[in-house]
């Protein structure tokens, strides 16, 4: 079992393709461990494998973040399930986990939400769903500050405010009030359910 992100950015048209896309590259690179796991194709349109599925939310909450830093935003369709074979190119494979990333990517825009979530399990798809949605209603607001304070805190999870405050360049008090803003806590505790309901219940 594995899963796959698919997704398309959001405002890409503002904003140079050179200012962004090779940090995007890097962001992509560092989520999983090999090239053949991840691609973007059509300018602005992107998908990776997160090979571990417990680690799927965090991946695209990071890009999320990312994203919103630079001023953007993503829809992303997260998908959960088996795929065809583990050596092919993401852009030759296919299997379940393709197929729930791409129907919970279709079904975005007309439910105009910016994520979703599907697995071989309905019941764990609505109660994750609506947690998401109500996380959404949070991320999607969140200014370009607040979503530079959830990159660094989600990079660094071991640093304290103080530390995360040095690499930010800014008051510790600053730190502190962008945690608060972008509900950054609150967001991890969803991410942690989400983590070990797919632990308990999936994987």
């Amino acid at each position: 079992m594995t899963s796959i992100i698919t997704g398309d950015i959001i405002g890409s048209q503002k904003i140079q393709t050179t200012v962004w896309i090779e940090d995007l590259k890097g962001l992509l690179g560092q989520l999983t461990t090999e090239q053949k796991d991840w691609q973007i194709y059509r300018g602005d349109s992107f998908q990776i494998e997160i090979k571990d599925p417990k680690d799927a939310l965090i991946a695209a909450i990071r890009i999320k973040a990312f994203l919103k830093s630079m001023k953007m935003d993503a829809r992303m369709g997260i998908g959960i399930g088996d795929k065809s074979k583990s050596n092919l190119k993401i852009s030759e494979n296919s299997g379940k986990v393709f197929i729930n990333a791409g129907q919970v990517f279709d079904s975005l825009k007309k439910d105009k939400i910016t994520m979703g979530i599907k697995t071989s399990n309905p019941t764990i798809d609505e109660t994750l769903n609506l947690m998401l949605h109500l996380a959404l209603t949070v991320m999607d607001s969140w200014p370009q500050q607040s979503a530079e304070f959830v990159v660094a805190a989600i990079e660094n999870p071991t640093l304290t405010q103080k530390e995360l405050g040095l690499k930010l360049n800014i008051k510790q008090a600053s730190v502190s009030r962008r945690s608060h803003r972008s509900h950054f806590d609150l967001i991890m505790k969803f991410e942690k359910y989400f983590r070990e309901t797919i632990e308990k219940r999936l994987v």
